[in-house]
C-alpha cells in the first residue's frame, strides 16, 4: 500500500491491528503502533482502542494500561470494554472487578465480559450473581451469548432455579432458540437432574448438529439411560452425522452407567474399525471404567496393559477403585503404592490404598499410609453436598456446624435416623478407614455432607419438590442406602448428582438399580 503511493489513513490502523488482535503477534502489532505513532494517528479514538485491545491479547497489560490512561477524558464505552476483555483473558479478575465497578456506562459487552470471566475461572456463583443484578438493572439486552455461559455456569453446579430462571428470561424476550442456546439449555436441564426437560428441549430444535446429539447422547448417559443413548447414536447416524470423539465418550460412559458390557467392547471397537478415530485416553478411561465397574479387573488390567498410547494415573486410580470395590486387594496394593510414586501429592491415591488395607483389616498399614499422606503436605479432599433454595446455595461439608441452622439441621438429622432404624435400616460402616468401634463408625457416617443438606431440605423445601443436592465425590454405600429409606419413609424425592453419575430415590429404590 505505502509502496503504490497510497496514503494510510485513520480507517486502516484499526484494521489491521483488529487482524494482529485476532491472531495475537506482538511484534507485528508494535511495528503498527510505531507507524500509527509516525503519521499521528495515535490520538484517533478508534486507533487508541484497537491498541488496547491488541496489547490485551498479546497478554502485555501494562502496555495496554498505559494507552488506556494517555487520554483519559477521551475514552468511551468501547475503550473500557478492551480494557476489561484484557484483563479477563488474562484471568486478573479481581482487577477487572475494579475495571468494571469504575466504568462510567456499560454496555452488554461489559456485562458479559465479567459474567464470562467469572464463570471461566471457576467462580460460578458470581457469575450467577452478576447476571441476575444485569438483569434487575434492566438498561441492556442480554445476548446470546450470555445467556449460554449463565447456563453453561448453572448446569456446572447444578442450580435448577438459575437455569430456569434463565430460561424464562429467554422466553420472555422471546430470544430465537438458536442452536447453540438450545444445546446449553438442554445440557444445564440434563445436568439439574431434570432430563425429561432436556429431551423435550432437544426436540423442539427446529434443527440439530452434531454437537446437539452429543449432549443429548451425554445428558442421557449420565442418568443412567444406557438404551436410550444407544438409540439416539443411531438416530444420528440414520439422519447423516458422524459421530465424533465426544460421541464415543457420551456411549462409552453410557455402556459404563448401564453395565452393558458386550456393547461398550463393540463400541470401542467400532471407532477406530468404522469412523477411524483412534481411542484417545478419555475412552480408554470409560472402558477401564466399564469393566471395572462389572468386575472384569483382569480385563481393564490387559486393555490398559496394551495401550497404544501411555495410561495416565487416572486410568490406574480408575483401576485401584475397581480393586477396593471387588477385592482384588494384593493387585489393588501393587497398584496403589505405583500411583504414590508417580503422584505423591495426590490425596485420593492414598485413601484409596488406606481403603484397602482397611478392607483387609490391616489397620497397621492403614496407619502408615495416613502417616505418608501427612507427611507430603496433602489431606483428603473434603466432600461436600450443595442444596439450592429460594434463589440461595447452601454447602455442607461432613460434620459441618458453621451453617446458622446446624442446631436445627442436626436435630432433624436425629429425627430422621430413629425413623429409619424403626424401619429396619442399618448402617453400613465399611467405608470408614479407622480401626474403632462400629459406633463411632456410624457417627462418621451419620454426619457426611449429603445428608445434612438432605435434613436441611426437608426443613425448607416443600413436600411435593424434590430434594435435590449436588455432591462433588461419589456417594457411598451407606448414605446411598441412607437416601432410598428416606424416599420410601418419609416420602420424598430424592435426587442427586455425584461424581459419578445421577441417581433418582423415590420409594425406597434408586434409578441406578444400585449399580455406581
Amino acid at each position: 500500500m505505502r509502496i503504490s503511493g497510497v496514503p494510510t489513513n485513520k480507517f486502516t490502523f484499526p484494521i489491521l491491528l483488529h487482524a494482529y488482535t485476532r491472531y495475537p503477534s506482538p511484534s507485528e502489532g508494535t511495528q503498527v503502533h510505531a507507524h500509527a505513532l509516525k503519521f499521528g494517528f495515535c490520538e484517533d479514538l478508534y486507533v487508541r482502542n484497537a491498541l488496547i485491545s491488541l496489547y490485551g491479547a498479546c497478554r502485555l497489560l501494562y502496555e495496554s494500561r498505559k494507552v488506556f490512561d494517555e487520554f483519559p477524558n477521551s475514552r468511551d464505552v468501547v475503550s473500557w470494554n478492551a480494557m476489561l476483555v484484557g484483563y479477563v483473558r488474562n484471568e486478573q479478575i479481581f482487577v477487572a472487578e475494579y475495571m468494571f465497578d469504575q466504568m462510567p456506562e456499560r454496555d452488554v459487552i461489559s456485562w458479559s465480559t465479567l459474567i464470562m470471566g467469572y464463570v471461566q475461572n471457576g467462580d460460578l456463583e458470581k457469575g450467577l450473581v452478576l447476571f441476575s443484578e444485569m438483569i434487575r438493572n434492566g438498561s441492556v439486552s442480554v445476548n446470546e451469548a450470555t445467556l449460554v455461559t449463565v447456563l453453561s455456569g448453572s448446569a456446572q453446579l447444578g442450580l435448577l432455579e438459575h437455569g430456569t430462571f434463565v430460561h424464562s428470561i429467554i422466553k420472555k424476550v422471546k430470544f430465537p432458540l438458536t442452536l447453540a442456546l438450545g444445546t446449553a439449555l438442554g445440557d444445564m436441564y440434563a445436568k439439574c437432574g431434570c432430563i425429561d426437560l432436556a429431551r423435550y428441549v432437544f426436540y423442539e430444535l427446529p434443527k440439530r448438529d452434531i454437537f446437539a446429539w452429543n449432549a443429548m447422547i451425554c445428558g442421557v448417559a449420565t442418568h443412567g439411560q444406557g438404551k436410550e443413548a444407544l438409540e439416539l447414536f443411531q438416530r444420528s447416524i440414520d439422519e447423516g452425522f458422524n459421530p465424533t470423539a465426544v460421541t464415543f465418550v457420551g456411549i462409552l460412559n453410557a455402556c459404563s452407567r448401564a453395565g452393558l458390557v458386550n456393547e461398550g467392547r463393540h463400541f470401542f471397537n467400532s471407532m477406530v474399525r468404522d469412523y477411524g478415530i483412534e481411542p484417545e485416553m478419555e475412552h480408554y478411561g470409560c472402558m477401564v471404567d466399564l469393566l471395572g465397574r462389572a468386575g472384569l479387573v483382569p480385563e481393564a488390567l490387559e486393555l490398559i496393559e496394551g495401550m497404544s498410547i501411555k495410561p495416565d494415573c487416572v486410568l490406574w486410580a480408575t483401576l485401584l477403585g475397581a480393586c477396593k470395590i471387588h477385592g482384588f486387594i494384593e493387585l489393588g496394593i501393587i497398584i496403589g503404592k505405583k500411583l504414590i510414586k508417580l503422584e505423591p501429592g495426590h490425596d485420593g491415591h492414598y485413601v484409596l490404598l488406606a481403603a484397602l488395607y482397611a478392607k483387609a483389616r490391616k489397620w497397621e498399614d492403614v496407619i502408615k499410609v495416613r502417616k505418608l499422606m501427612s507427611s507430603h503436605c496433602t489431606s483428603k479432599v473434603a466432600g461436600w453436598s450443595l442444596i439450592e433454595a429460594s434463589g440461595r446455595l447452601h454447602k455442607f461439608i461432613a460434620g459441618d456446624l458453621d451453617h446458622k441452622e446446624s442446631s436445627k439441621i442436626y436435630k432433624m438429622l436425629e429425627m430422621i435416623g430413629k425413623k429409619l432404624v424403626e424401619a429396619g435400616y442399618l448402617s453400613n460402616v465399611s467405608s470408614v478407614l479407622h480401626d474403632i468401634e462400629d459406633e463411632e463408625k456410624m457417627h462418621v457416617i451419620n454426619v457426611h455432607s449429603e445428608r445434612l443438606a438432605i435434613a436441611y431440605g426437608l426443613m425448607i423445601i416443600d413436600q411435593d419438590c424434590p430434594i435435590r443436592i449436588v455432591k462433588n465425590l461419589r456417594v457411598c454405600v451407606d448414605c446411598h442406602e441412607f437416601c432410598k429409606m428416606v424416599s420410601k419413609v418419609l416420602v420424598r424425592e430424592i435426587i442427586v448428582r455425584d461424581g459419578s453419575r445421577f441417581h433418582h430415590f423415590r420409594d425406597g429404590s434408586c434409578s441406578c438399580l444400585d449399580y455406581w
